[in-house]
């Protein structure tokens, strides 16, 4: 641990380093994010953007020379994660359309579906037994990923929201990884961590007021890494194991999943981007740039805290858990509008059942 410790402060200070140095070199060749013709963008100002590339450098400058990992494991996900940041780079200063930033993401998944041995292969649940998943297990395993790589991308919308939700989720995996679920390679942890610490190199710069953009190069690769991780070790997966990295992803997964609900709901396209994302209605319900950054930080850290919860619970205990996080979830996105101003069942209920009781 003392080795991984010292990887990771000399990759953190590599970030650190070299983050202001690409910006320096964004300005001076161009690579800019322009804010006017992007309806999302909450920024009036141009940005040095791309700046996940020096978390991508970082994390393989350790991972390739400064720690044992298994060529087995580093080149299918060093060549799958380069594919990525290609994608993203593209995207970057192309803007793809949807369709190819998603073939993209599937040939980087399918790479490690097939060089990479990580798949959903088998699913254990409980008084119940085993459930093989059969020819399903590249689909499901290109959908996690997908997933998990596009709930970071959706939530890429403000100074430090993507990078910081991405420190607090790996934070979680790794300690999770670590000490509670059974995983055959220490491996898959340590590149965590050190994902962790290139990250936190990066972040000083891109926390408002940003001096740096992740772009989609660097929202991406985040989200891909984390997608990646978290089925690394799962190929026999409990149920709760499964669970867990649904639970610690609580605020980027509930923002996607929302999202699609919301634009099925008003008969938009699901891949049309709208100002309706959880720091998007926090903000319009009077929070600031950085109070708003906070509070889905704060909230982030409480997913954390109920999926390490799991690791000590009962059969009971994880299902009310689970019941907890649903309920919690489901108020939290009527509170603040998710869907929409007018569909929130769950509070009207509440407000008729309560009118009742007062009558």
């Amino acid at each position: 641990m003392f080795v991984v410790l010292l990887v990771s402060i000399f990759t953190m200070i590599t970030s650190l380093i070299l983050t202001p140095v690409f910006t320096w070199l964004a300005h001076k060749w161009g690579i800019i994010d322009d804010p006017e013709p992007k309806e999302r963008r909450i920024h009036e100002k141009r940005m040095p953007t791309m700046g996940g590339i020096i978390i991508y450098l970082s994390f393989y400058l350790a991972a390739f020379f400064l720690l044992p990992i298994p060529d087995s494991q580093l080149i299918p996900l060093f060549i799958a994660s380069t594919i990525i940041v290609i994608t993203g780079v593209i995207d970057d200063i192309f803007e793809l359309s949807p369709v190819l930033k998603l073939l993209g993401i599937v040939s980087a998944a399918a790479l490690m579906y097939f060089l990479g041995d990580v798949a959903l292969q088998t699913m254990t649940f409980p008084y119940f037994g085993t459930l093989s998943f059969g020819i399903l297990q590249l689909p499901l395993t290109i959908l996690w990923i997908i997933s998990f790589t596009n709930a970071i991308n959706l939530i890429d919308g403000l100074d430090g929201l993507a990078s910081g939700i991405s420190v607090i989720a790996l934070t979680t995996m790794g300690i999770i990884g670590f000490f509670f679920l059974t995983i055959e390679e220490v491996s898959v942890s340590v590149m965590i961590f050190i994902l962790v610490a290139a990250i936190a190199g990066f972040w000083p710069y891109n926390f408002y007021p940003a001096s740096v953009f992740l772009g989609d190069t660097g929202a991406l690769f985040l989200g891909f890494m984390i997608g990646v991780f978290s089925l690394q070790g799962l190929k026999n997966a409990t149920l709760i194991s499964l669970v867990l990295p649904i639970i610690i992803m609580g605020i980027p997964i509930t923002d996607t999943l929302f999202a699609m609900i919301r634009r099925k709901v008003n008969k938009q396209s699901i891949v049309v981007a709208d100002k309706s994302h959880i720091h998007h209605r926090l903000m319009t319900l009077g929070m600031s740039h950085r109070q708003t950054v906070l509070a889905i930080y704060s909230v982030s850290v409480i997913f954390s805290i109920i999926a390490l919860l799991y690791n000590f619970s009962t059969l009971l205990g994880s299902v009310l858990l689970t019941i907890f996080v649903i309920v919690g979830i489901l108020l939290f996105v009527e509170i603040i509008g998710l869907v929409g101003e007018d569909k929130r069942p769950i509070l009207n209920t509440l407000k008729r059942f309560t009118k009742k009781l007062n009558k």
